[in-house]
């Protein structure tokens, strides 16, 4: 079995000295909200999870500013502590824009041909095993078109951006043509079939489907999106904070679809909750039972009452992962 490593990235929205460097840029032009940072505390349920539910993982890149939690055990033979200038190109830094961050993951070192990567609110919380992510050397995805949804505060800038690449590189007919099993495929649930057939007559992508759950990405999609693309994501890369010109990580895996490299994988691996006072409970129940096998507890504007929820999910997490890993002291 070749090597599966998983990436996650993480941001200690308290840490004064990372304060202190952000207050010395102007963040007026881009995206700099409060819930992008502040913190719920669950990471160290992250690594339980990995640890309890994906013991096969090669190696787990933890990807941060510099600040590192003071119960987490750095002389684990699996964790590889990536600090930001430790493979984020000089120019690009200090960078306070989450896609300078993950659109320069290919640059780790030692990270291995296929790998995860995990936002910090996206979990394992069921056994999983490694054909749930690669087959064949291939990423498992969902193929489905979907539209883009435009609003303020919205990711719609960021994902037209992605698109017009994928439009760019990529004829959609072609690419349908010798795809047609995969974009069909059953594993992609029929509410994405139907609408894939229902915005087929379009010679172009509209948009593709993301179900905001950890992704499955090849080095190597990265090296070939820097090589054909490198004035769009320098551009973004240099940006310090997110700006609705940016492109984001969906674009690789946008680009591995359109090119055919992924595996339809069914949609029922996991599930994304956007926290609020209408469903945190759901969320929370979720998380216990371990219902699904990936999760993701989305941290969004709506989510009022931030310390009343906080606490309910890392009760949640306390049920399902109530022993230490031998990520923490």
């Amino acid at each position: 079995m070749e090597k599966i490593d998983f990436v996650m990235i993480w941001v200690d929205g308290s840490d004064p000295k990372w304060l202190e460097e952000k207050s010395k840029y102007d963040p007026s032009s881009g995206d700099n909200k409060e819930v992008r940072f502040r913190d719920w505390d669950n990471l160290q349920f992250w690594f339980r999870g990995v640890e309890k539910f994906a013991p096969w993982v090669n190696k787990v890149h933890f990807v941060t500013w510099g600040h590192i939690p003071e119960w987490l055990n750095t002389d684990n033979p699996k964790l590889n502590i990536v600090n930001h200038r430790d493979y984020i190109p000089e120019k690009y830094l200090p960078t306070f824009n989450s896609h300078t961050i993950e659109l320069n993951l290919h640059r780790i070192k030692g990270l291995s041909e296929q790998f995860v990567y995990f936002n910090d609110d996206m979990f394992v919380t069921a056994p999983v095993k490694p054909g749930d992510f690669f087959k064949d050397g291939r990423p498992m995805d969902t193929y489905a078109m979907d539209c883009i949804f435009f609003r303020k505060d919205s990711a719609g800038a960021f994902n037209g951006n992605d698109m017009e690449l994928i439009n760019s590189n990529f004829n959609k007919n072609v690419c349908m043509k010798k795809d047609f099993t995969k974009w069909f495929s059953p594993a992609n649930g029929i509410k994405r079939v139907t609408k894939t057939a229902a915005l087929n007559m379009w010679p172009w992508f509209p948009g593709m489907y993301y179900n905001h759950l950890s992704s499955n990405f090849l080095k190597s999609t990265f090296e070939t999106v820097w090589e054909k693309e490198y004035d769009v994501l320098d551009a973004t890369c240099s940006c310090r904070f997110r700006s609705k010109l940016n492109v984001n990580q969906w674009l690789m895996k946008y680009w591995q679809l359109a090119d055919g490299k992924a595996i339809p994988r069914s949609v029922s691996i996991g599930n994304c909750y956007h926290l609020k006072e209408e469903n945190y409970l759901e969320a929370c129940r979720a998380v216990e039972t371990g219902r699904h096998r990936l999760i993701c507890l989305n941290d969004i504007e709506k989510t009022f009452d931030f310390e009343k929820i906080r606490d309910a999910v890392l009760e949640s997490f306390d049920r399902l992962l109530p022993e230490k890993s031998s990520f923490e002291r």
